[in-house]
């Protein structure tokens, strides 16, 4: 009997099939004798000739393009199940028209980043670096510790751009600091806004009204390079921008100019474009910023959890049922998706989680 193939990209196994993280274990799927493991080449885009015989793809975001080119002709491919919720390197659209479902590991994301978002604002709204370096540099820099108050969030308003997952799990966290909380997403659940107390706005509203902005959404044609020169001098000069999202969304010059020029107060940026930085990018010149290498969020679970999602989405798969955080939640309705969901039933049995 043909195995049920699972493919992983190079970045979560190495050759010899260990994880390249030990916290990354997909033990269930090799204990597992009607599983076969296939480990992807490391490319800059999937090809489609390495997917032919394939079940389940298993992928980081940025590990590996997934364009038009890259879908297998072969119609076997069942399952896309990601670590990360991002997908700005993926094309959903023709993912969907092949009907193959795209997963995203929302539930081992929303809490660290939501956390990682949470540390970033308070890091940069008290001048936590700025009074490390006064106490390392104390011959120097103890005397100007006067000048490093820090940002006292009570009453202060916080704007969330992007308003899904990770940032209203920010809200909620933000809660206890007693902080107004505004938020602005097209795609915004208005019933979940306001059961945390949440108002929705504009985003030029919100840039104006707030006294930390701190982005949570996609990269799209319509967010790269959102927050621009305009948007920023929108700003307050006492306000601070933090980034969780992507670098993209952000005109790195532009912010860099702004710091520099006191535009605004200060910026926390776990993400850069590109990544990594080019030594010479102004930003990492500029005062009052802090960086944390689109790594803040990795804690020491979390790529356990994303191991338990993408196996136990896969034995959902080849168990004939529907897998959670479905993106292009339209496939699981179609006919050819079905299908293969009922082949899976027939040849395996209905394998259990």
């Amino acid at each position: 009997m043909e195995p049920f193939r699972v493919a992983f990209t190079a970045d979560l196994l190495k050759p010899d099939g260990t994880p390249t993280t030990s916290e990354y274990d997909i033990g269930r799927l090799r204990a597992d004798d009607r599983i076969a493991i296939k480990i992807l080449a490391s490319t800059p885009t999937l090809a489609a000739a390495n997917l032919e015989d394939v079940d389940v793809l298993v992928s980081s975001p940025g590990e590996a393009r997934i364009e038009r080119s890259s879908i297998p002709k072969s119609g076997r491919l069942a399952l896309i199940t990601r670590t990360g919720v991002g997908y700005e390197d993926a094309d959903v659209s023709a993912v969907t028209e092949a009907n193959v479902a795209f997963m995203l590991a929302t539930e081992a994301v929303r809490r660290p980043t939501a956390v990682a978002a949470l540390t970033m604002i308070l890091a940069v709204t008290t001048r936590l670096l700025d009074k490390h370096r006064a106490t390392i540099e104390s011959e120097r820099l103890w005397t100007s510790r006067g000048d490093m108050a820090g940002l006292d969030l009570r009453g202060r308003t916080l704007g969330l751009v992007g308003f899904g997952s990770i940032g209203s799990e920010v809200a909620r966290l933000v809660k206890p600091l007693e902080m107004k909380v505004i938020a602005t997403d097209p795609n915004a659940d208005a019933a979940v806004a306001a059961g945390l107390g949440v108002r929705l706005t504009d985003l030029d509203s919100l840039l104006a009204e707030s006294d930390v902005v701190s982005l949570h959404c996609l990269v799209t044609p319509e967010t790269r390079k959102l927050i621009n020169t305009q948007r920023l001098a929108r700003m307050k000069r006492t306000a601070f921008l933090v980034n969780m999202a992507r670098g993209a969304v952000v005109d790195g010059p532009a912010l860099a100019k702004a710091l520099h020029d006191g535009a605004i107060a200060g910026a926390g940026l776990d993400v850069l474009d590109p990544e990594p930085p080019d030594p010479k990018d102004p930003l990492l010149r500029a005062p009052n910023v802090i960086f944390s290498a689109h790594a803040l969020n990795w804690t020491d679970r979390y790529m356990t959890v994303c191991a338990e999602l993408n196996v136990g989405a896969t034995l959902d798969v080849m168990g004939g049922r529907v897998p959670s955080a479905i993106l292009n939640r339209t496939v699981i309705e179609s006919a050819p998706w079905k299908a293969k969901l009922a082949d899976y039933v027939k040849r395996f049995g209905g394998a259990g989680r």
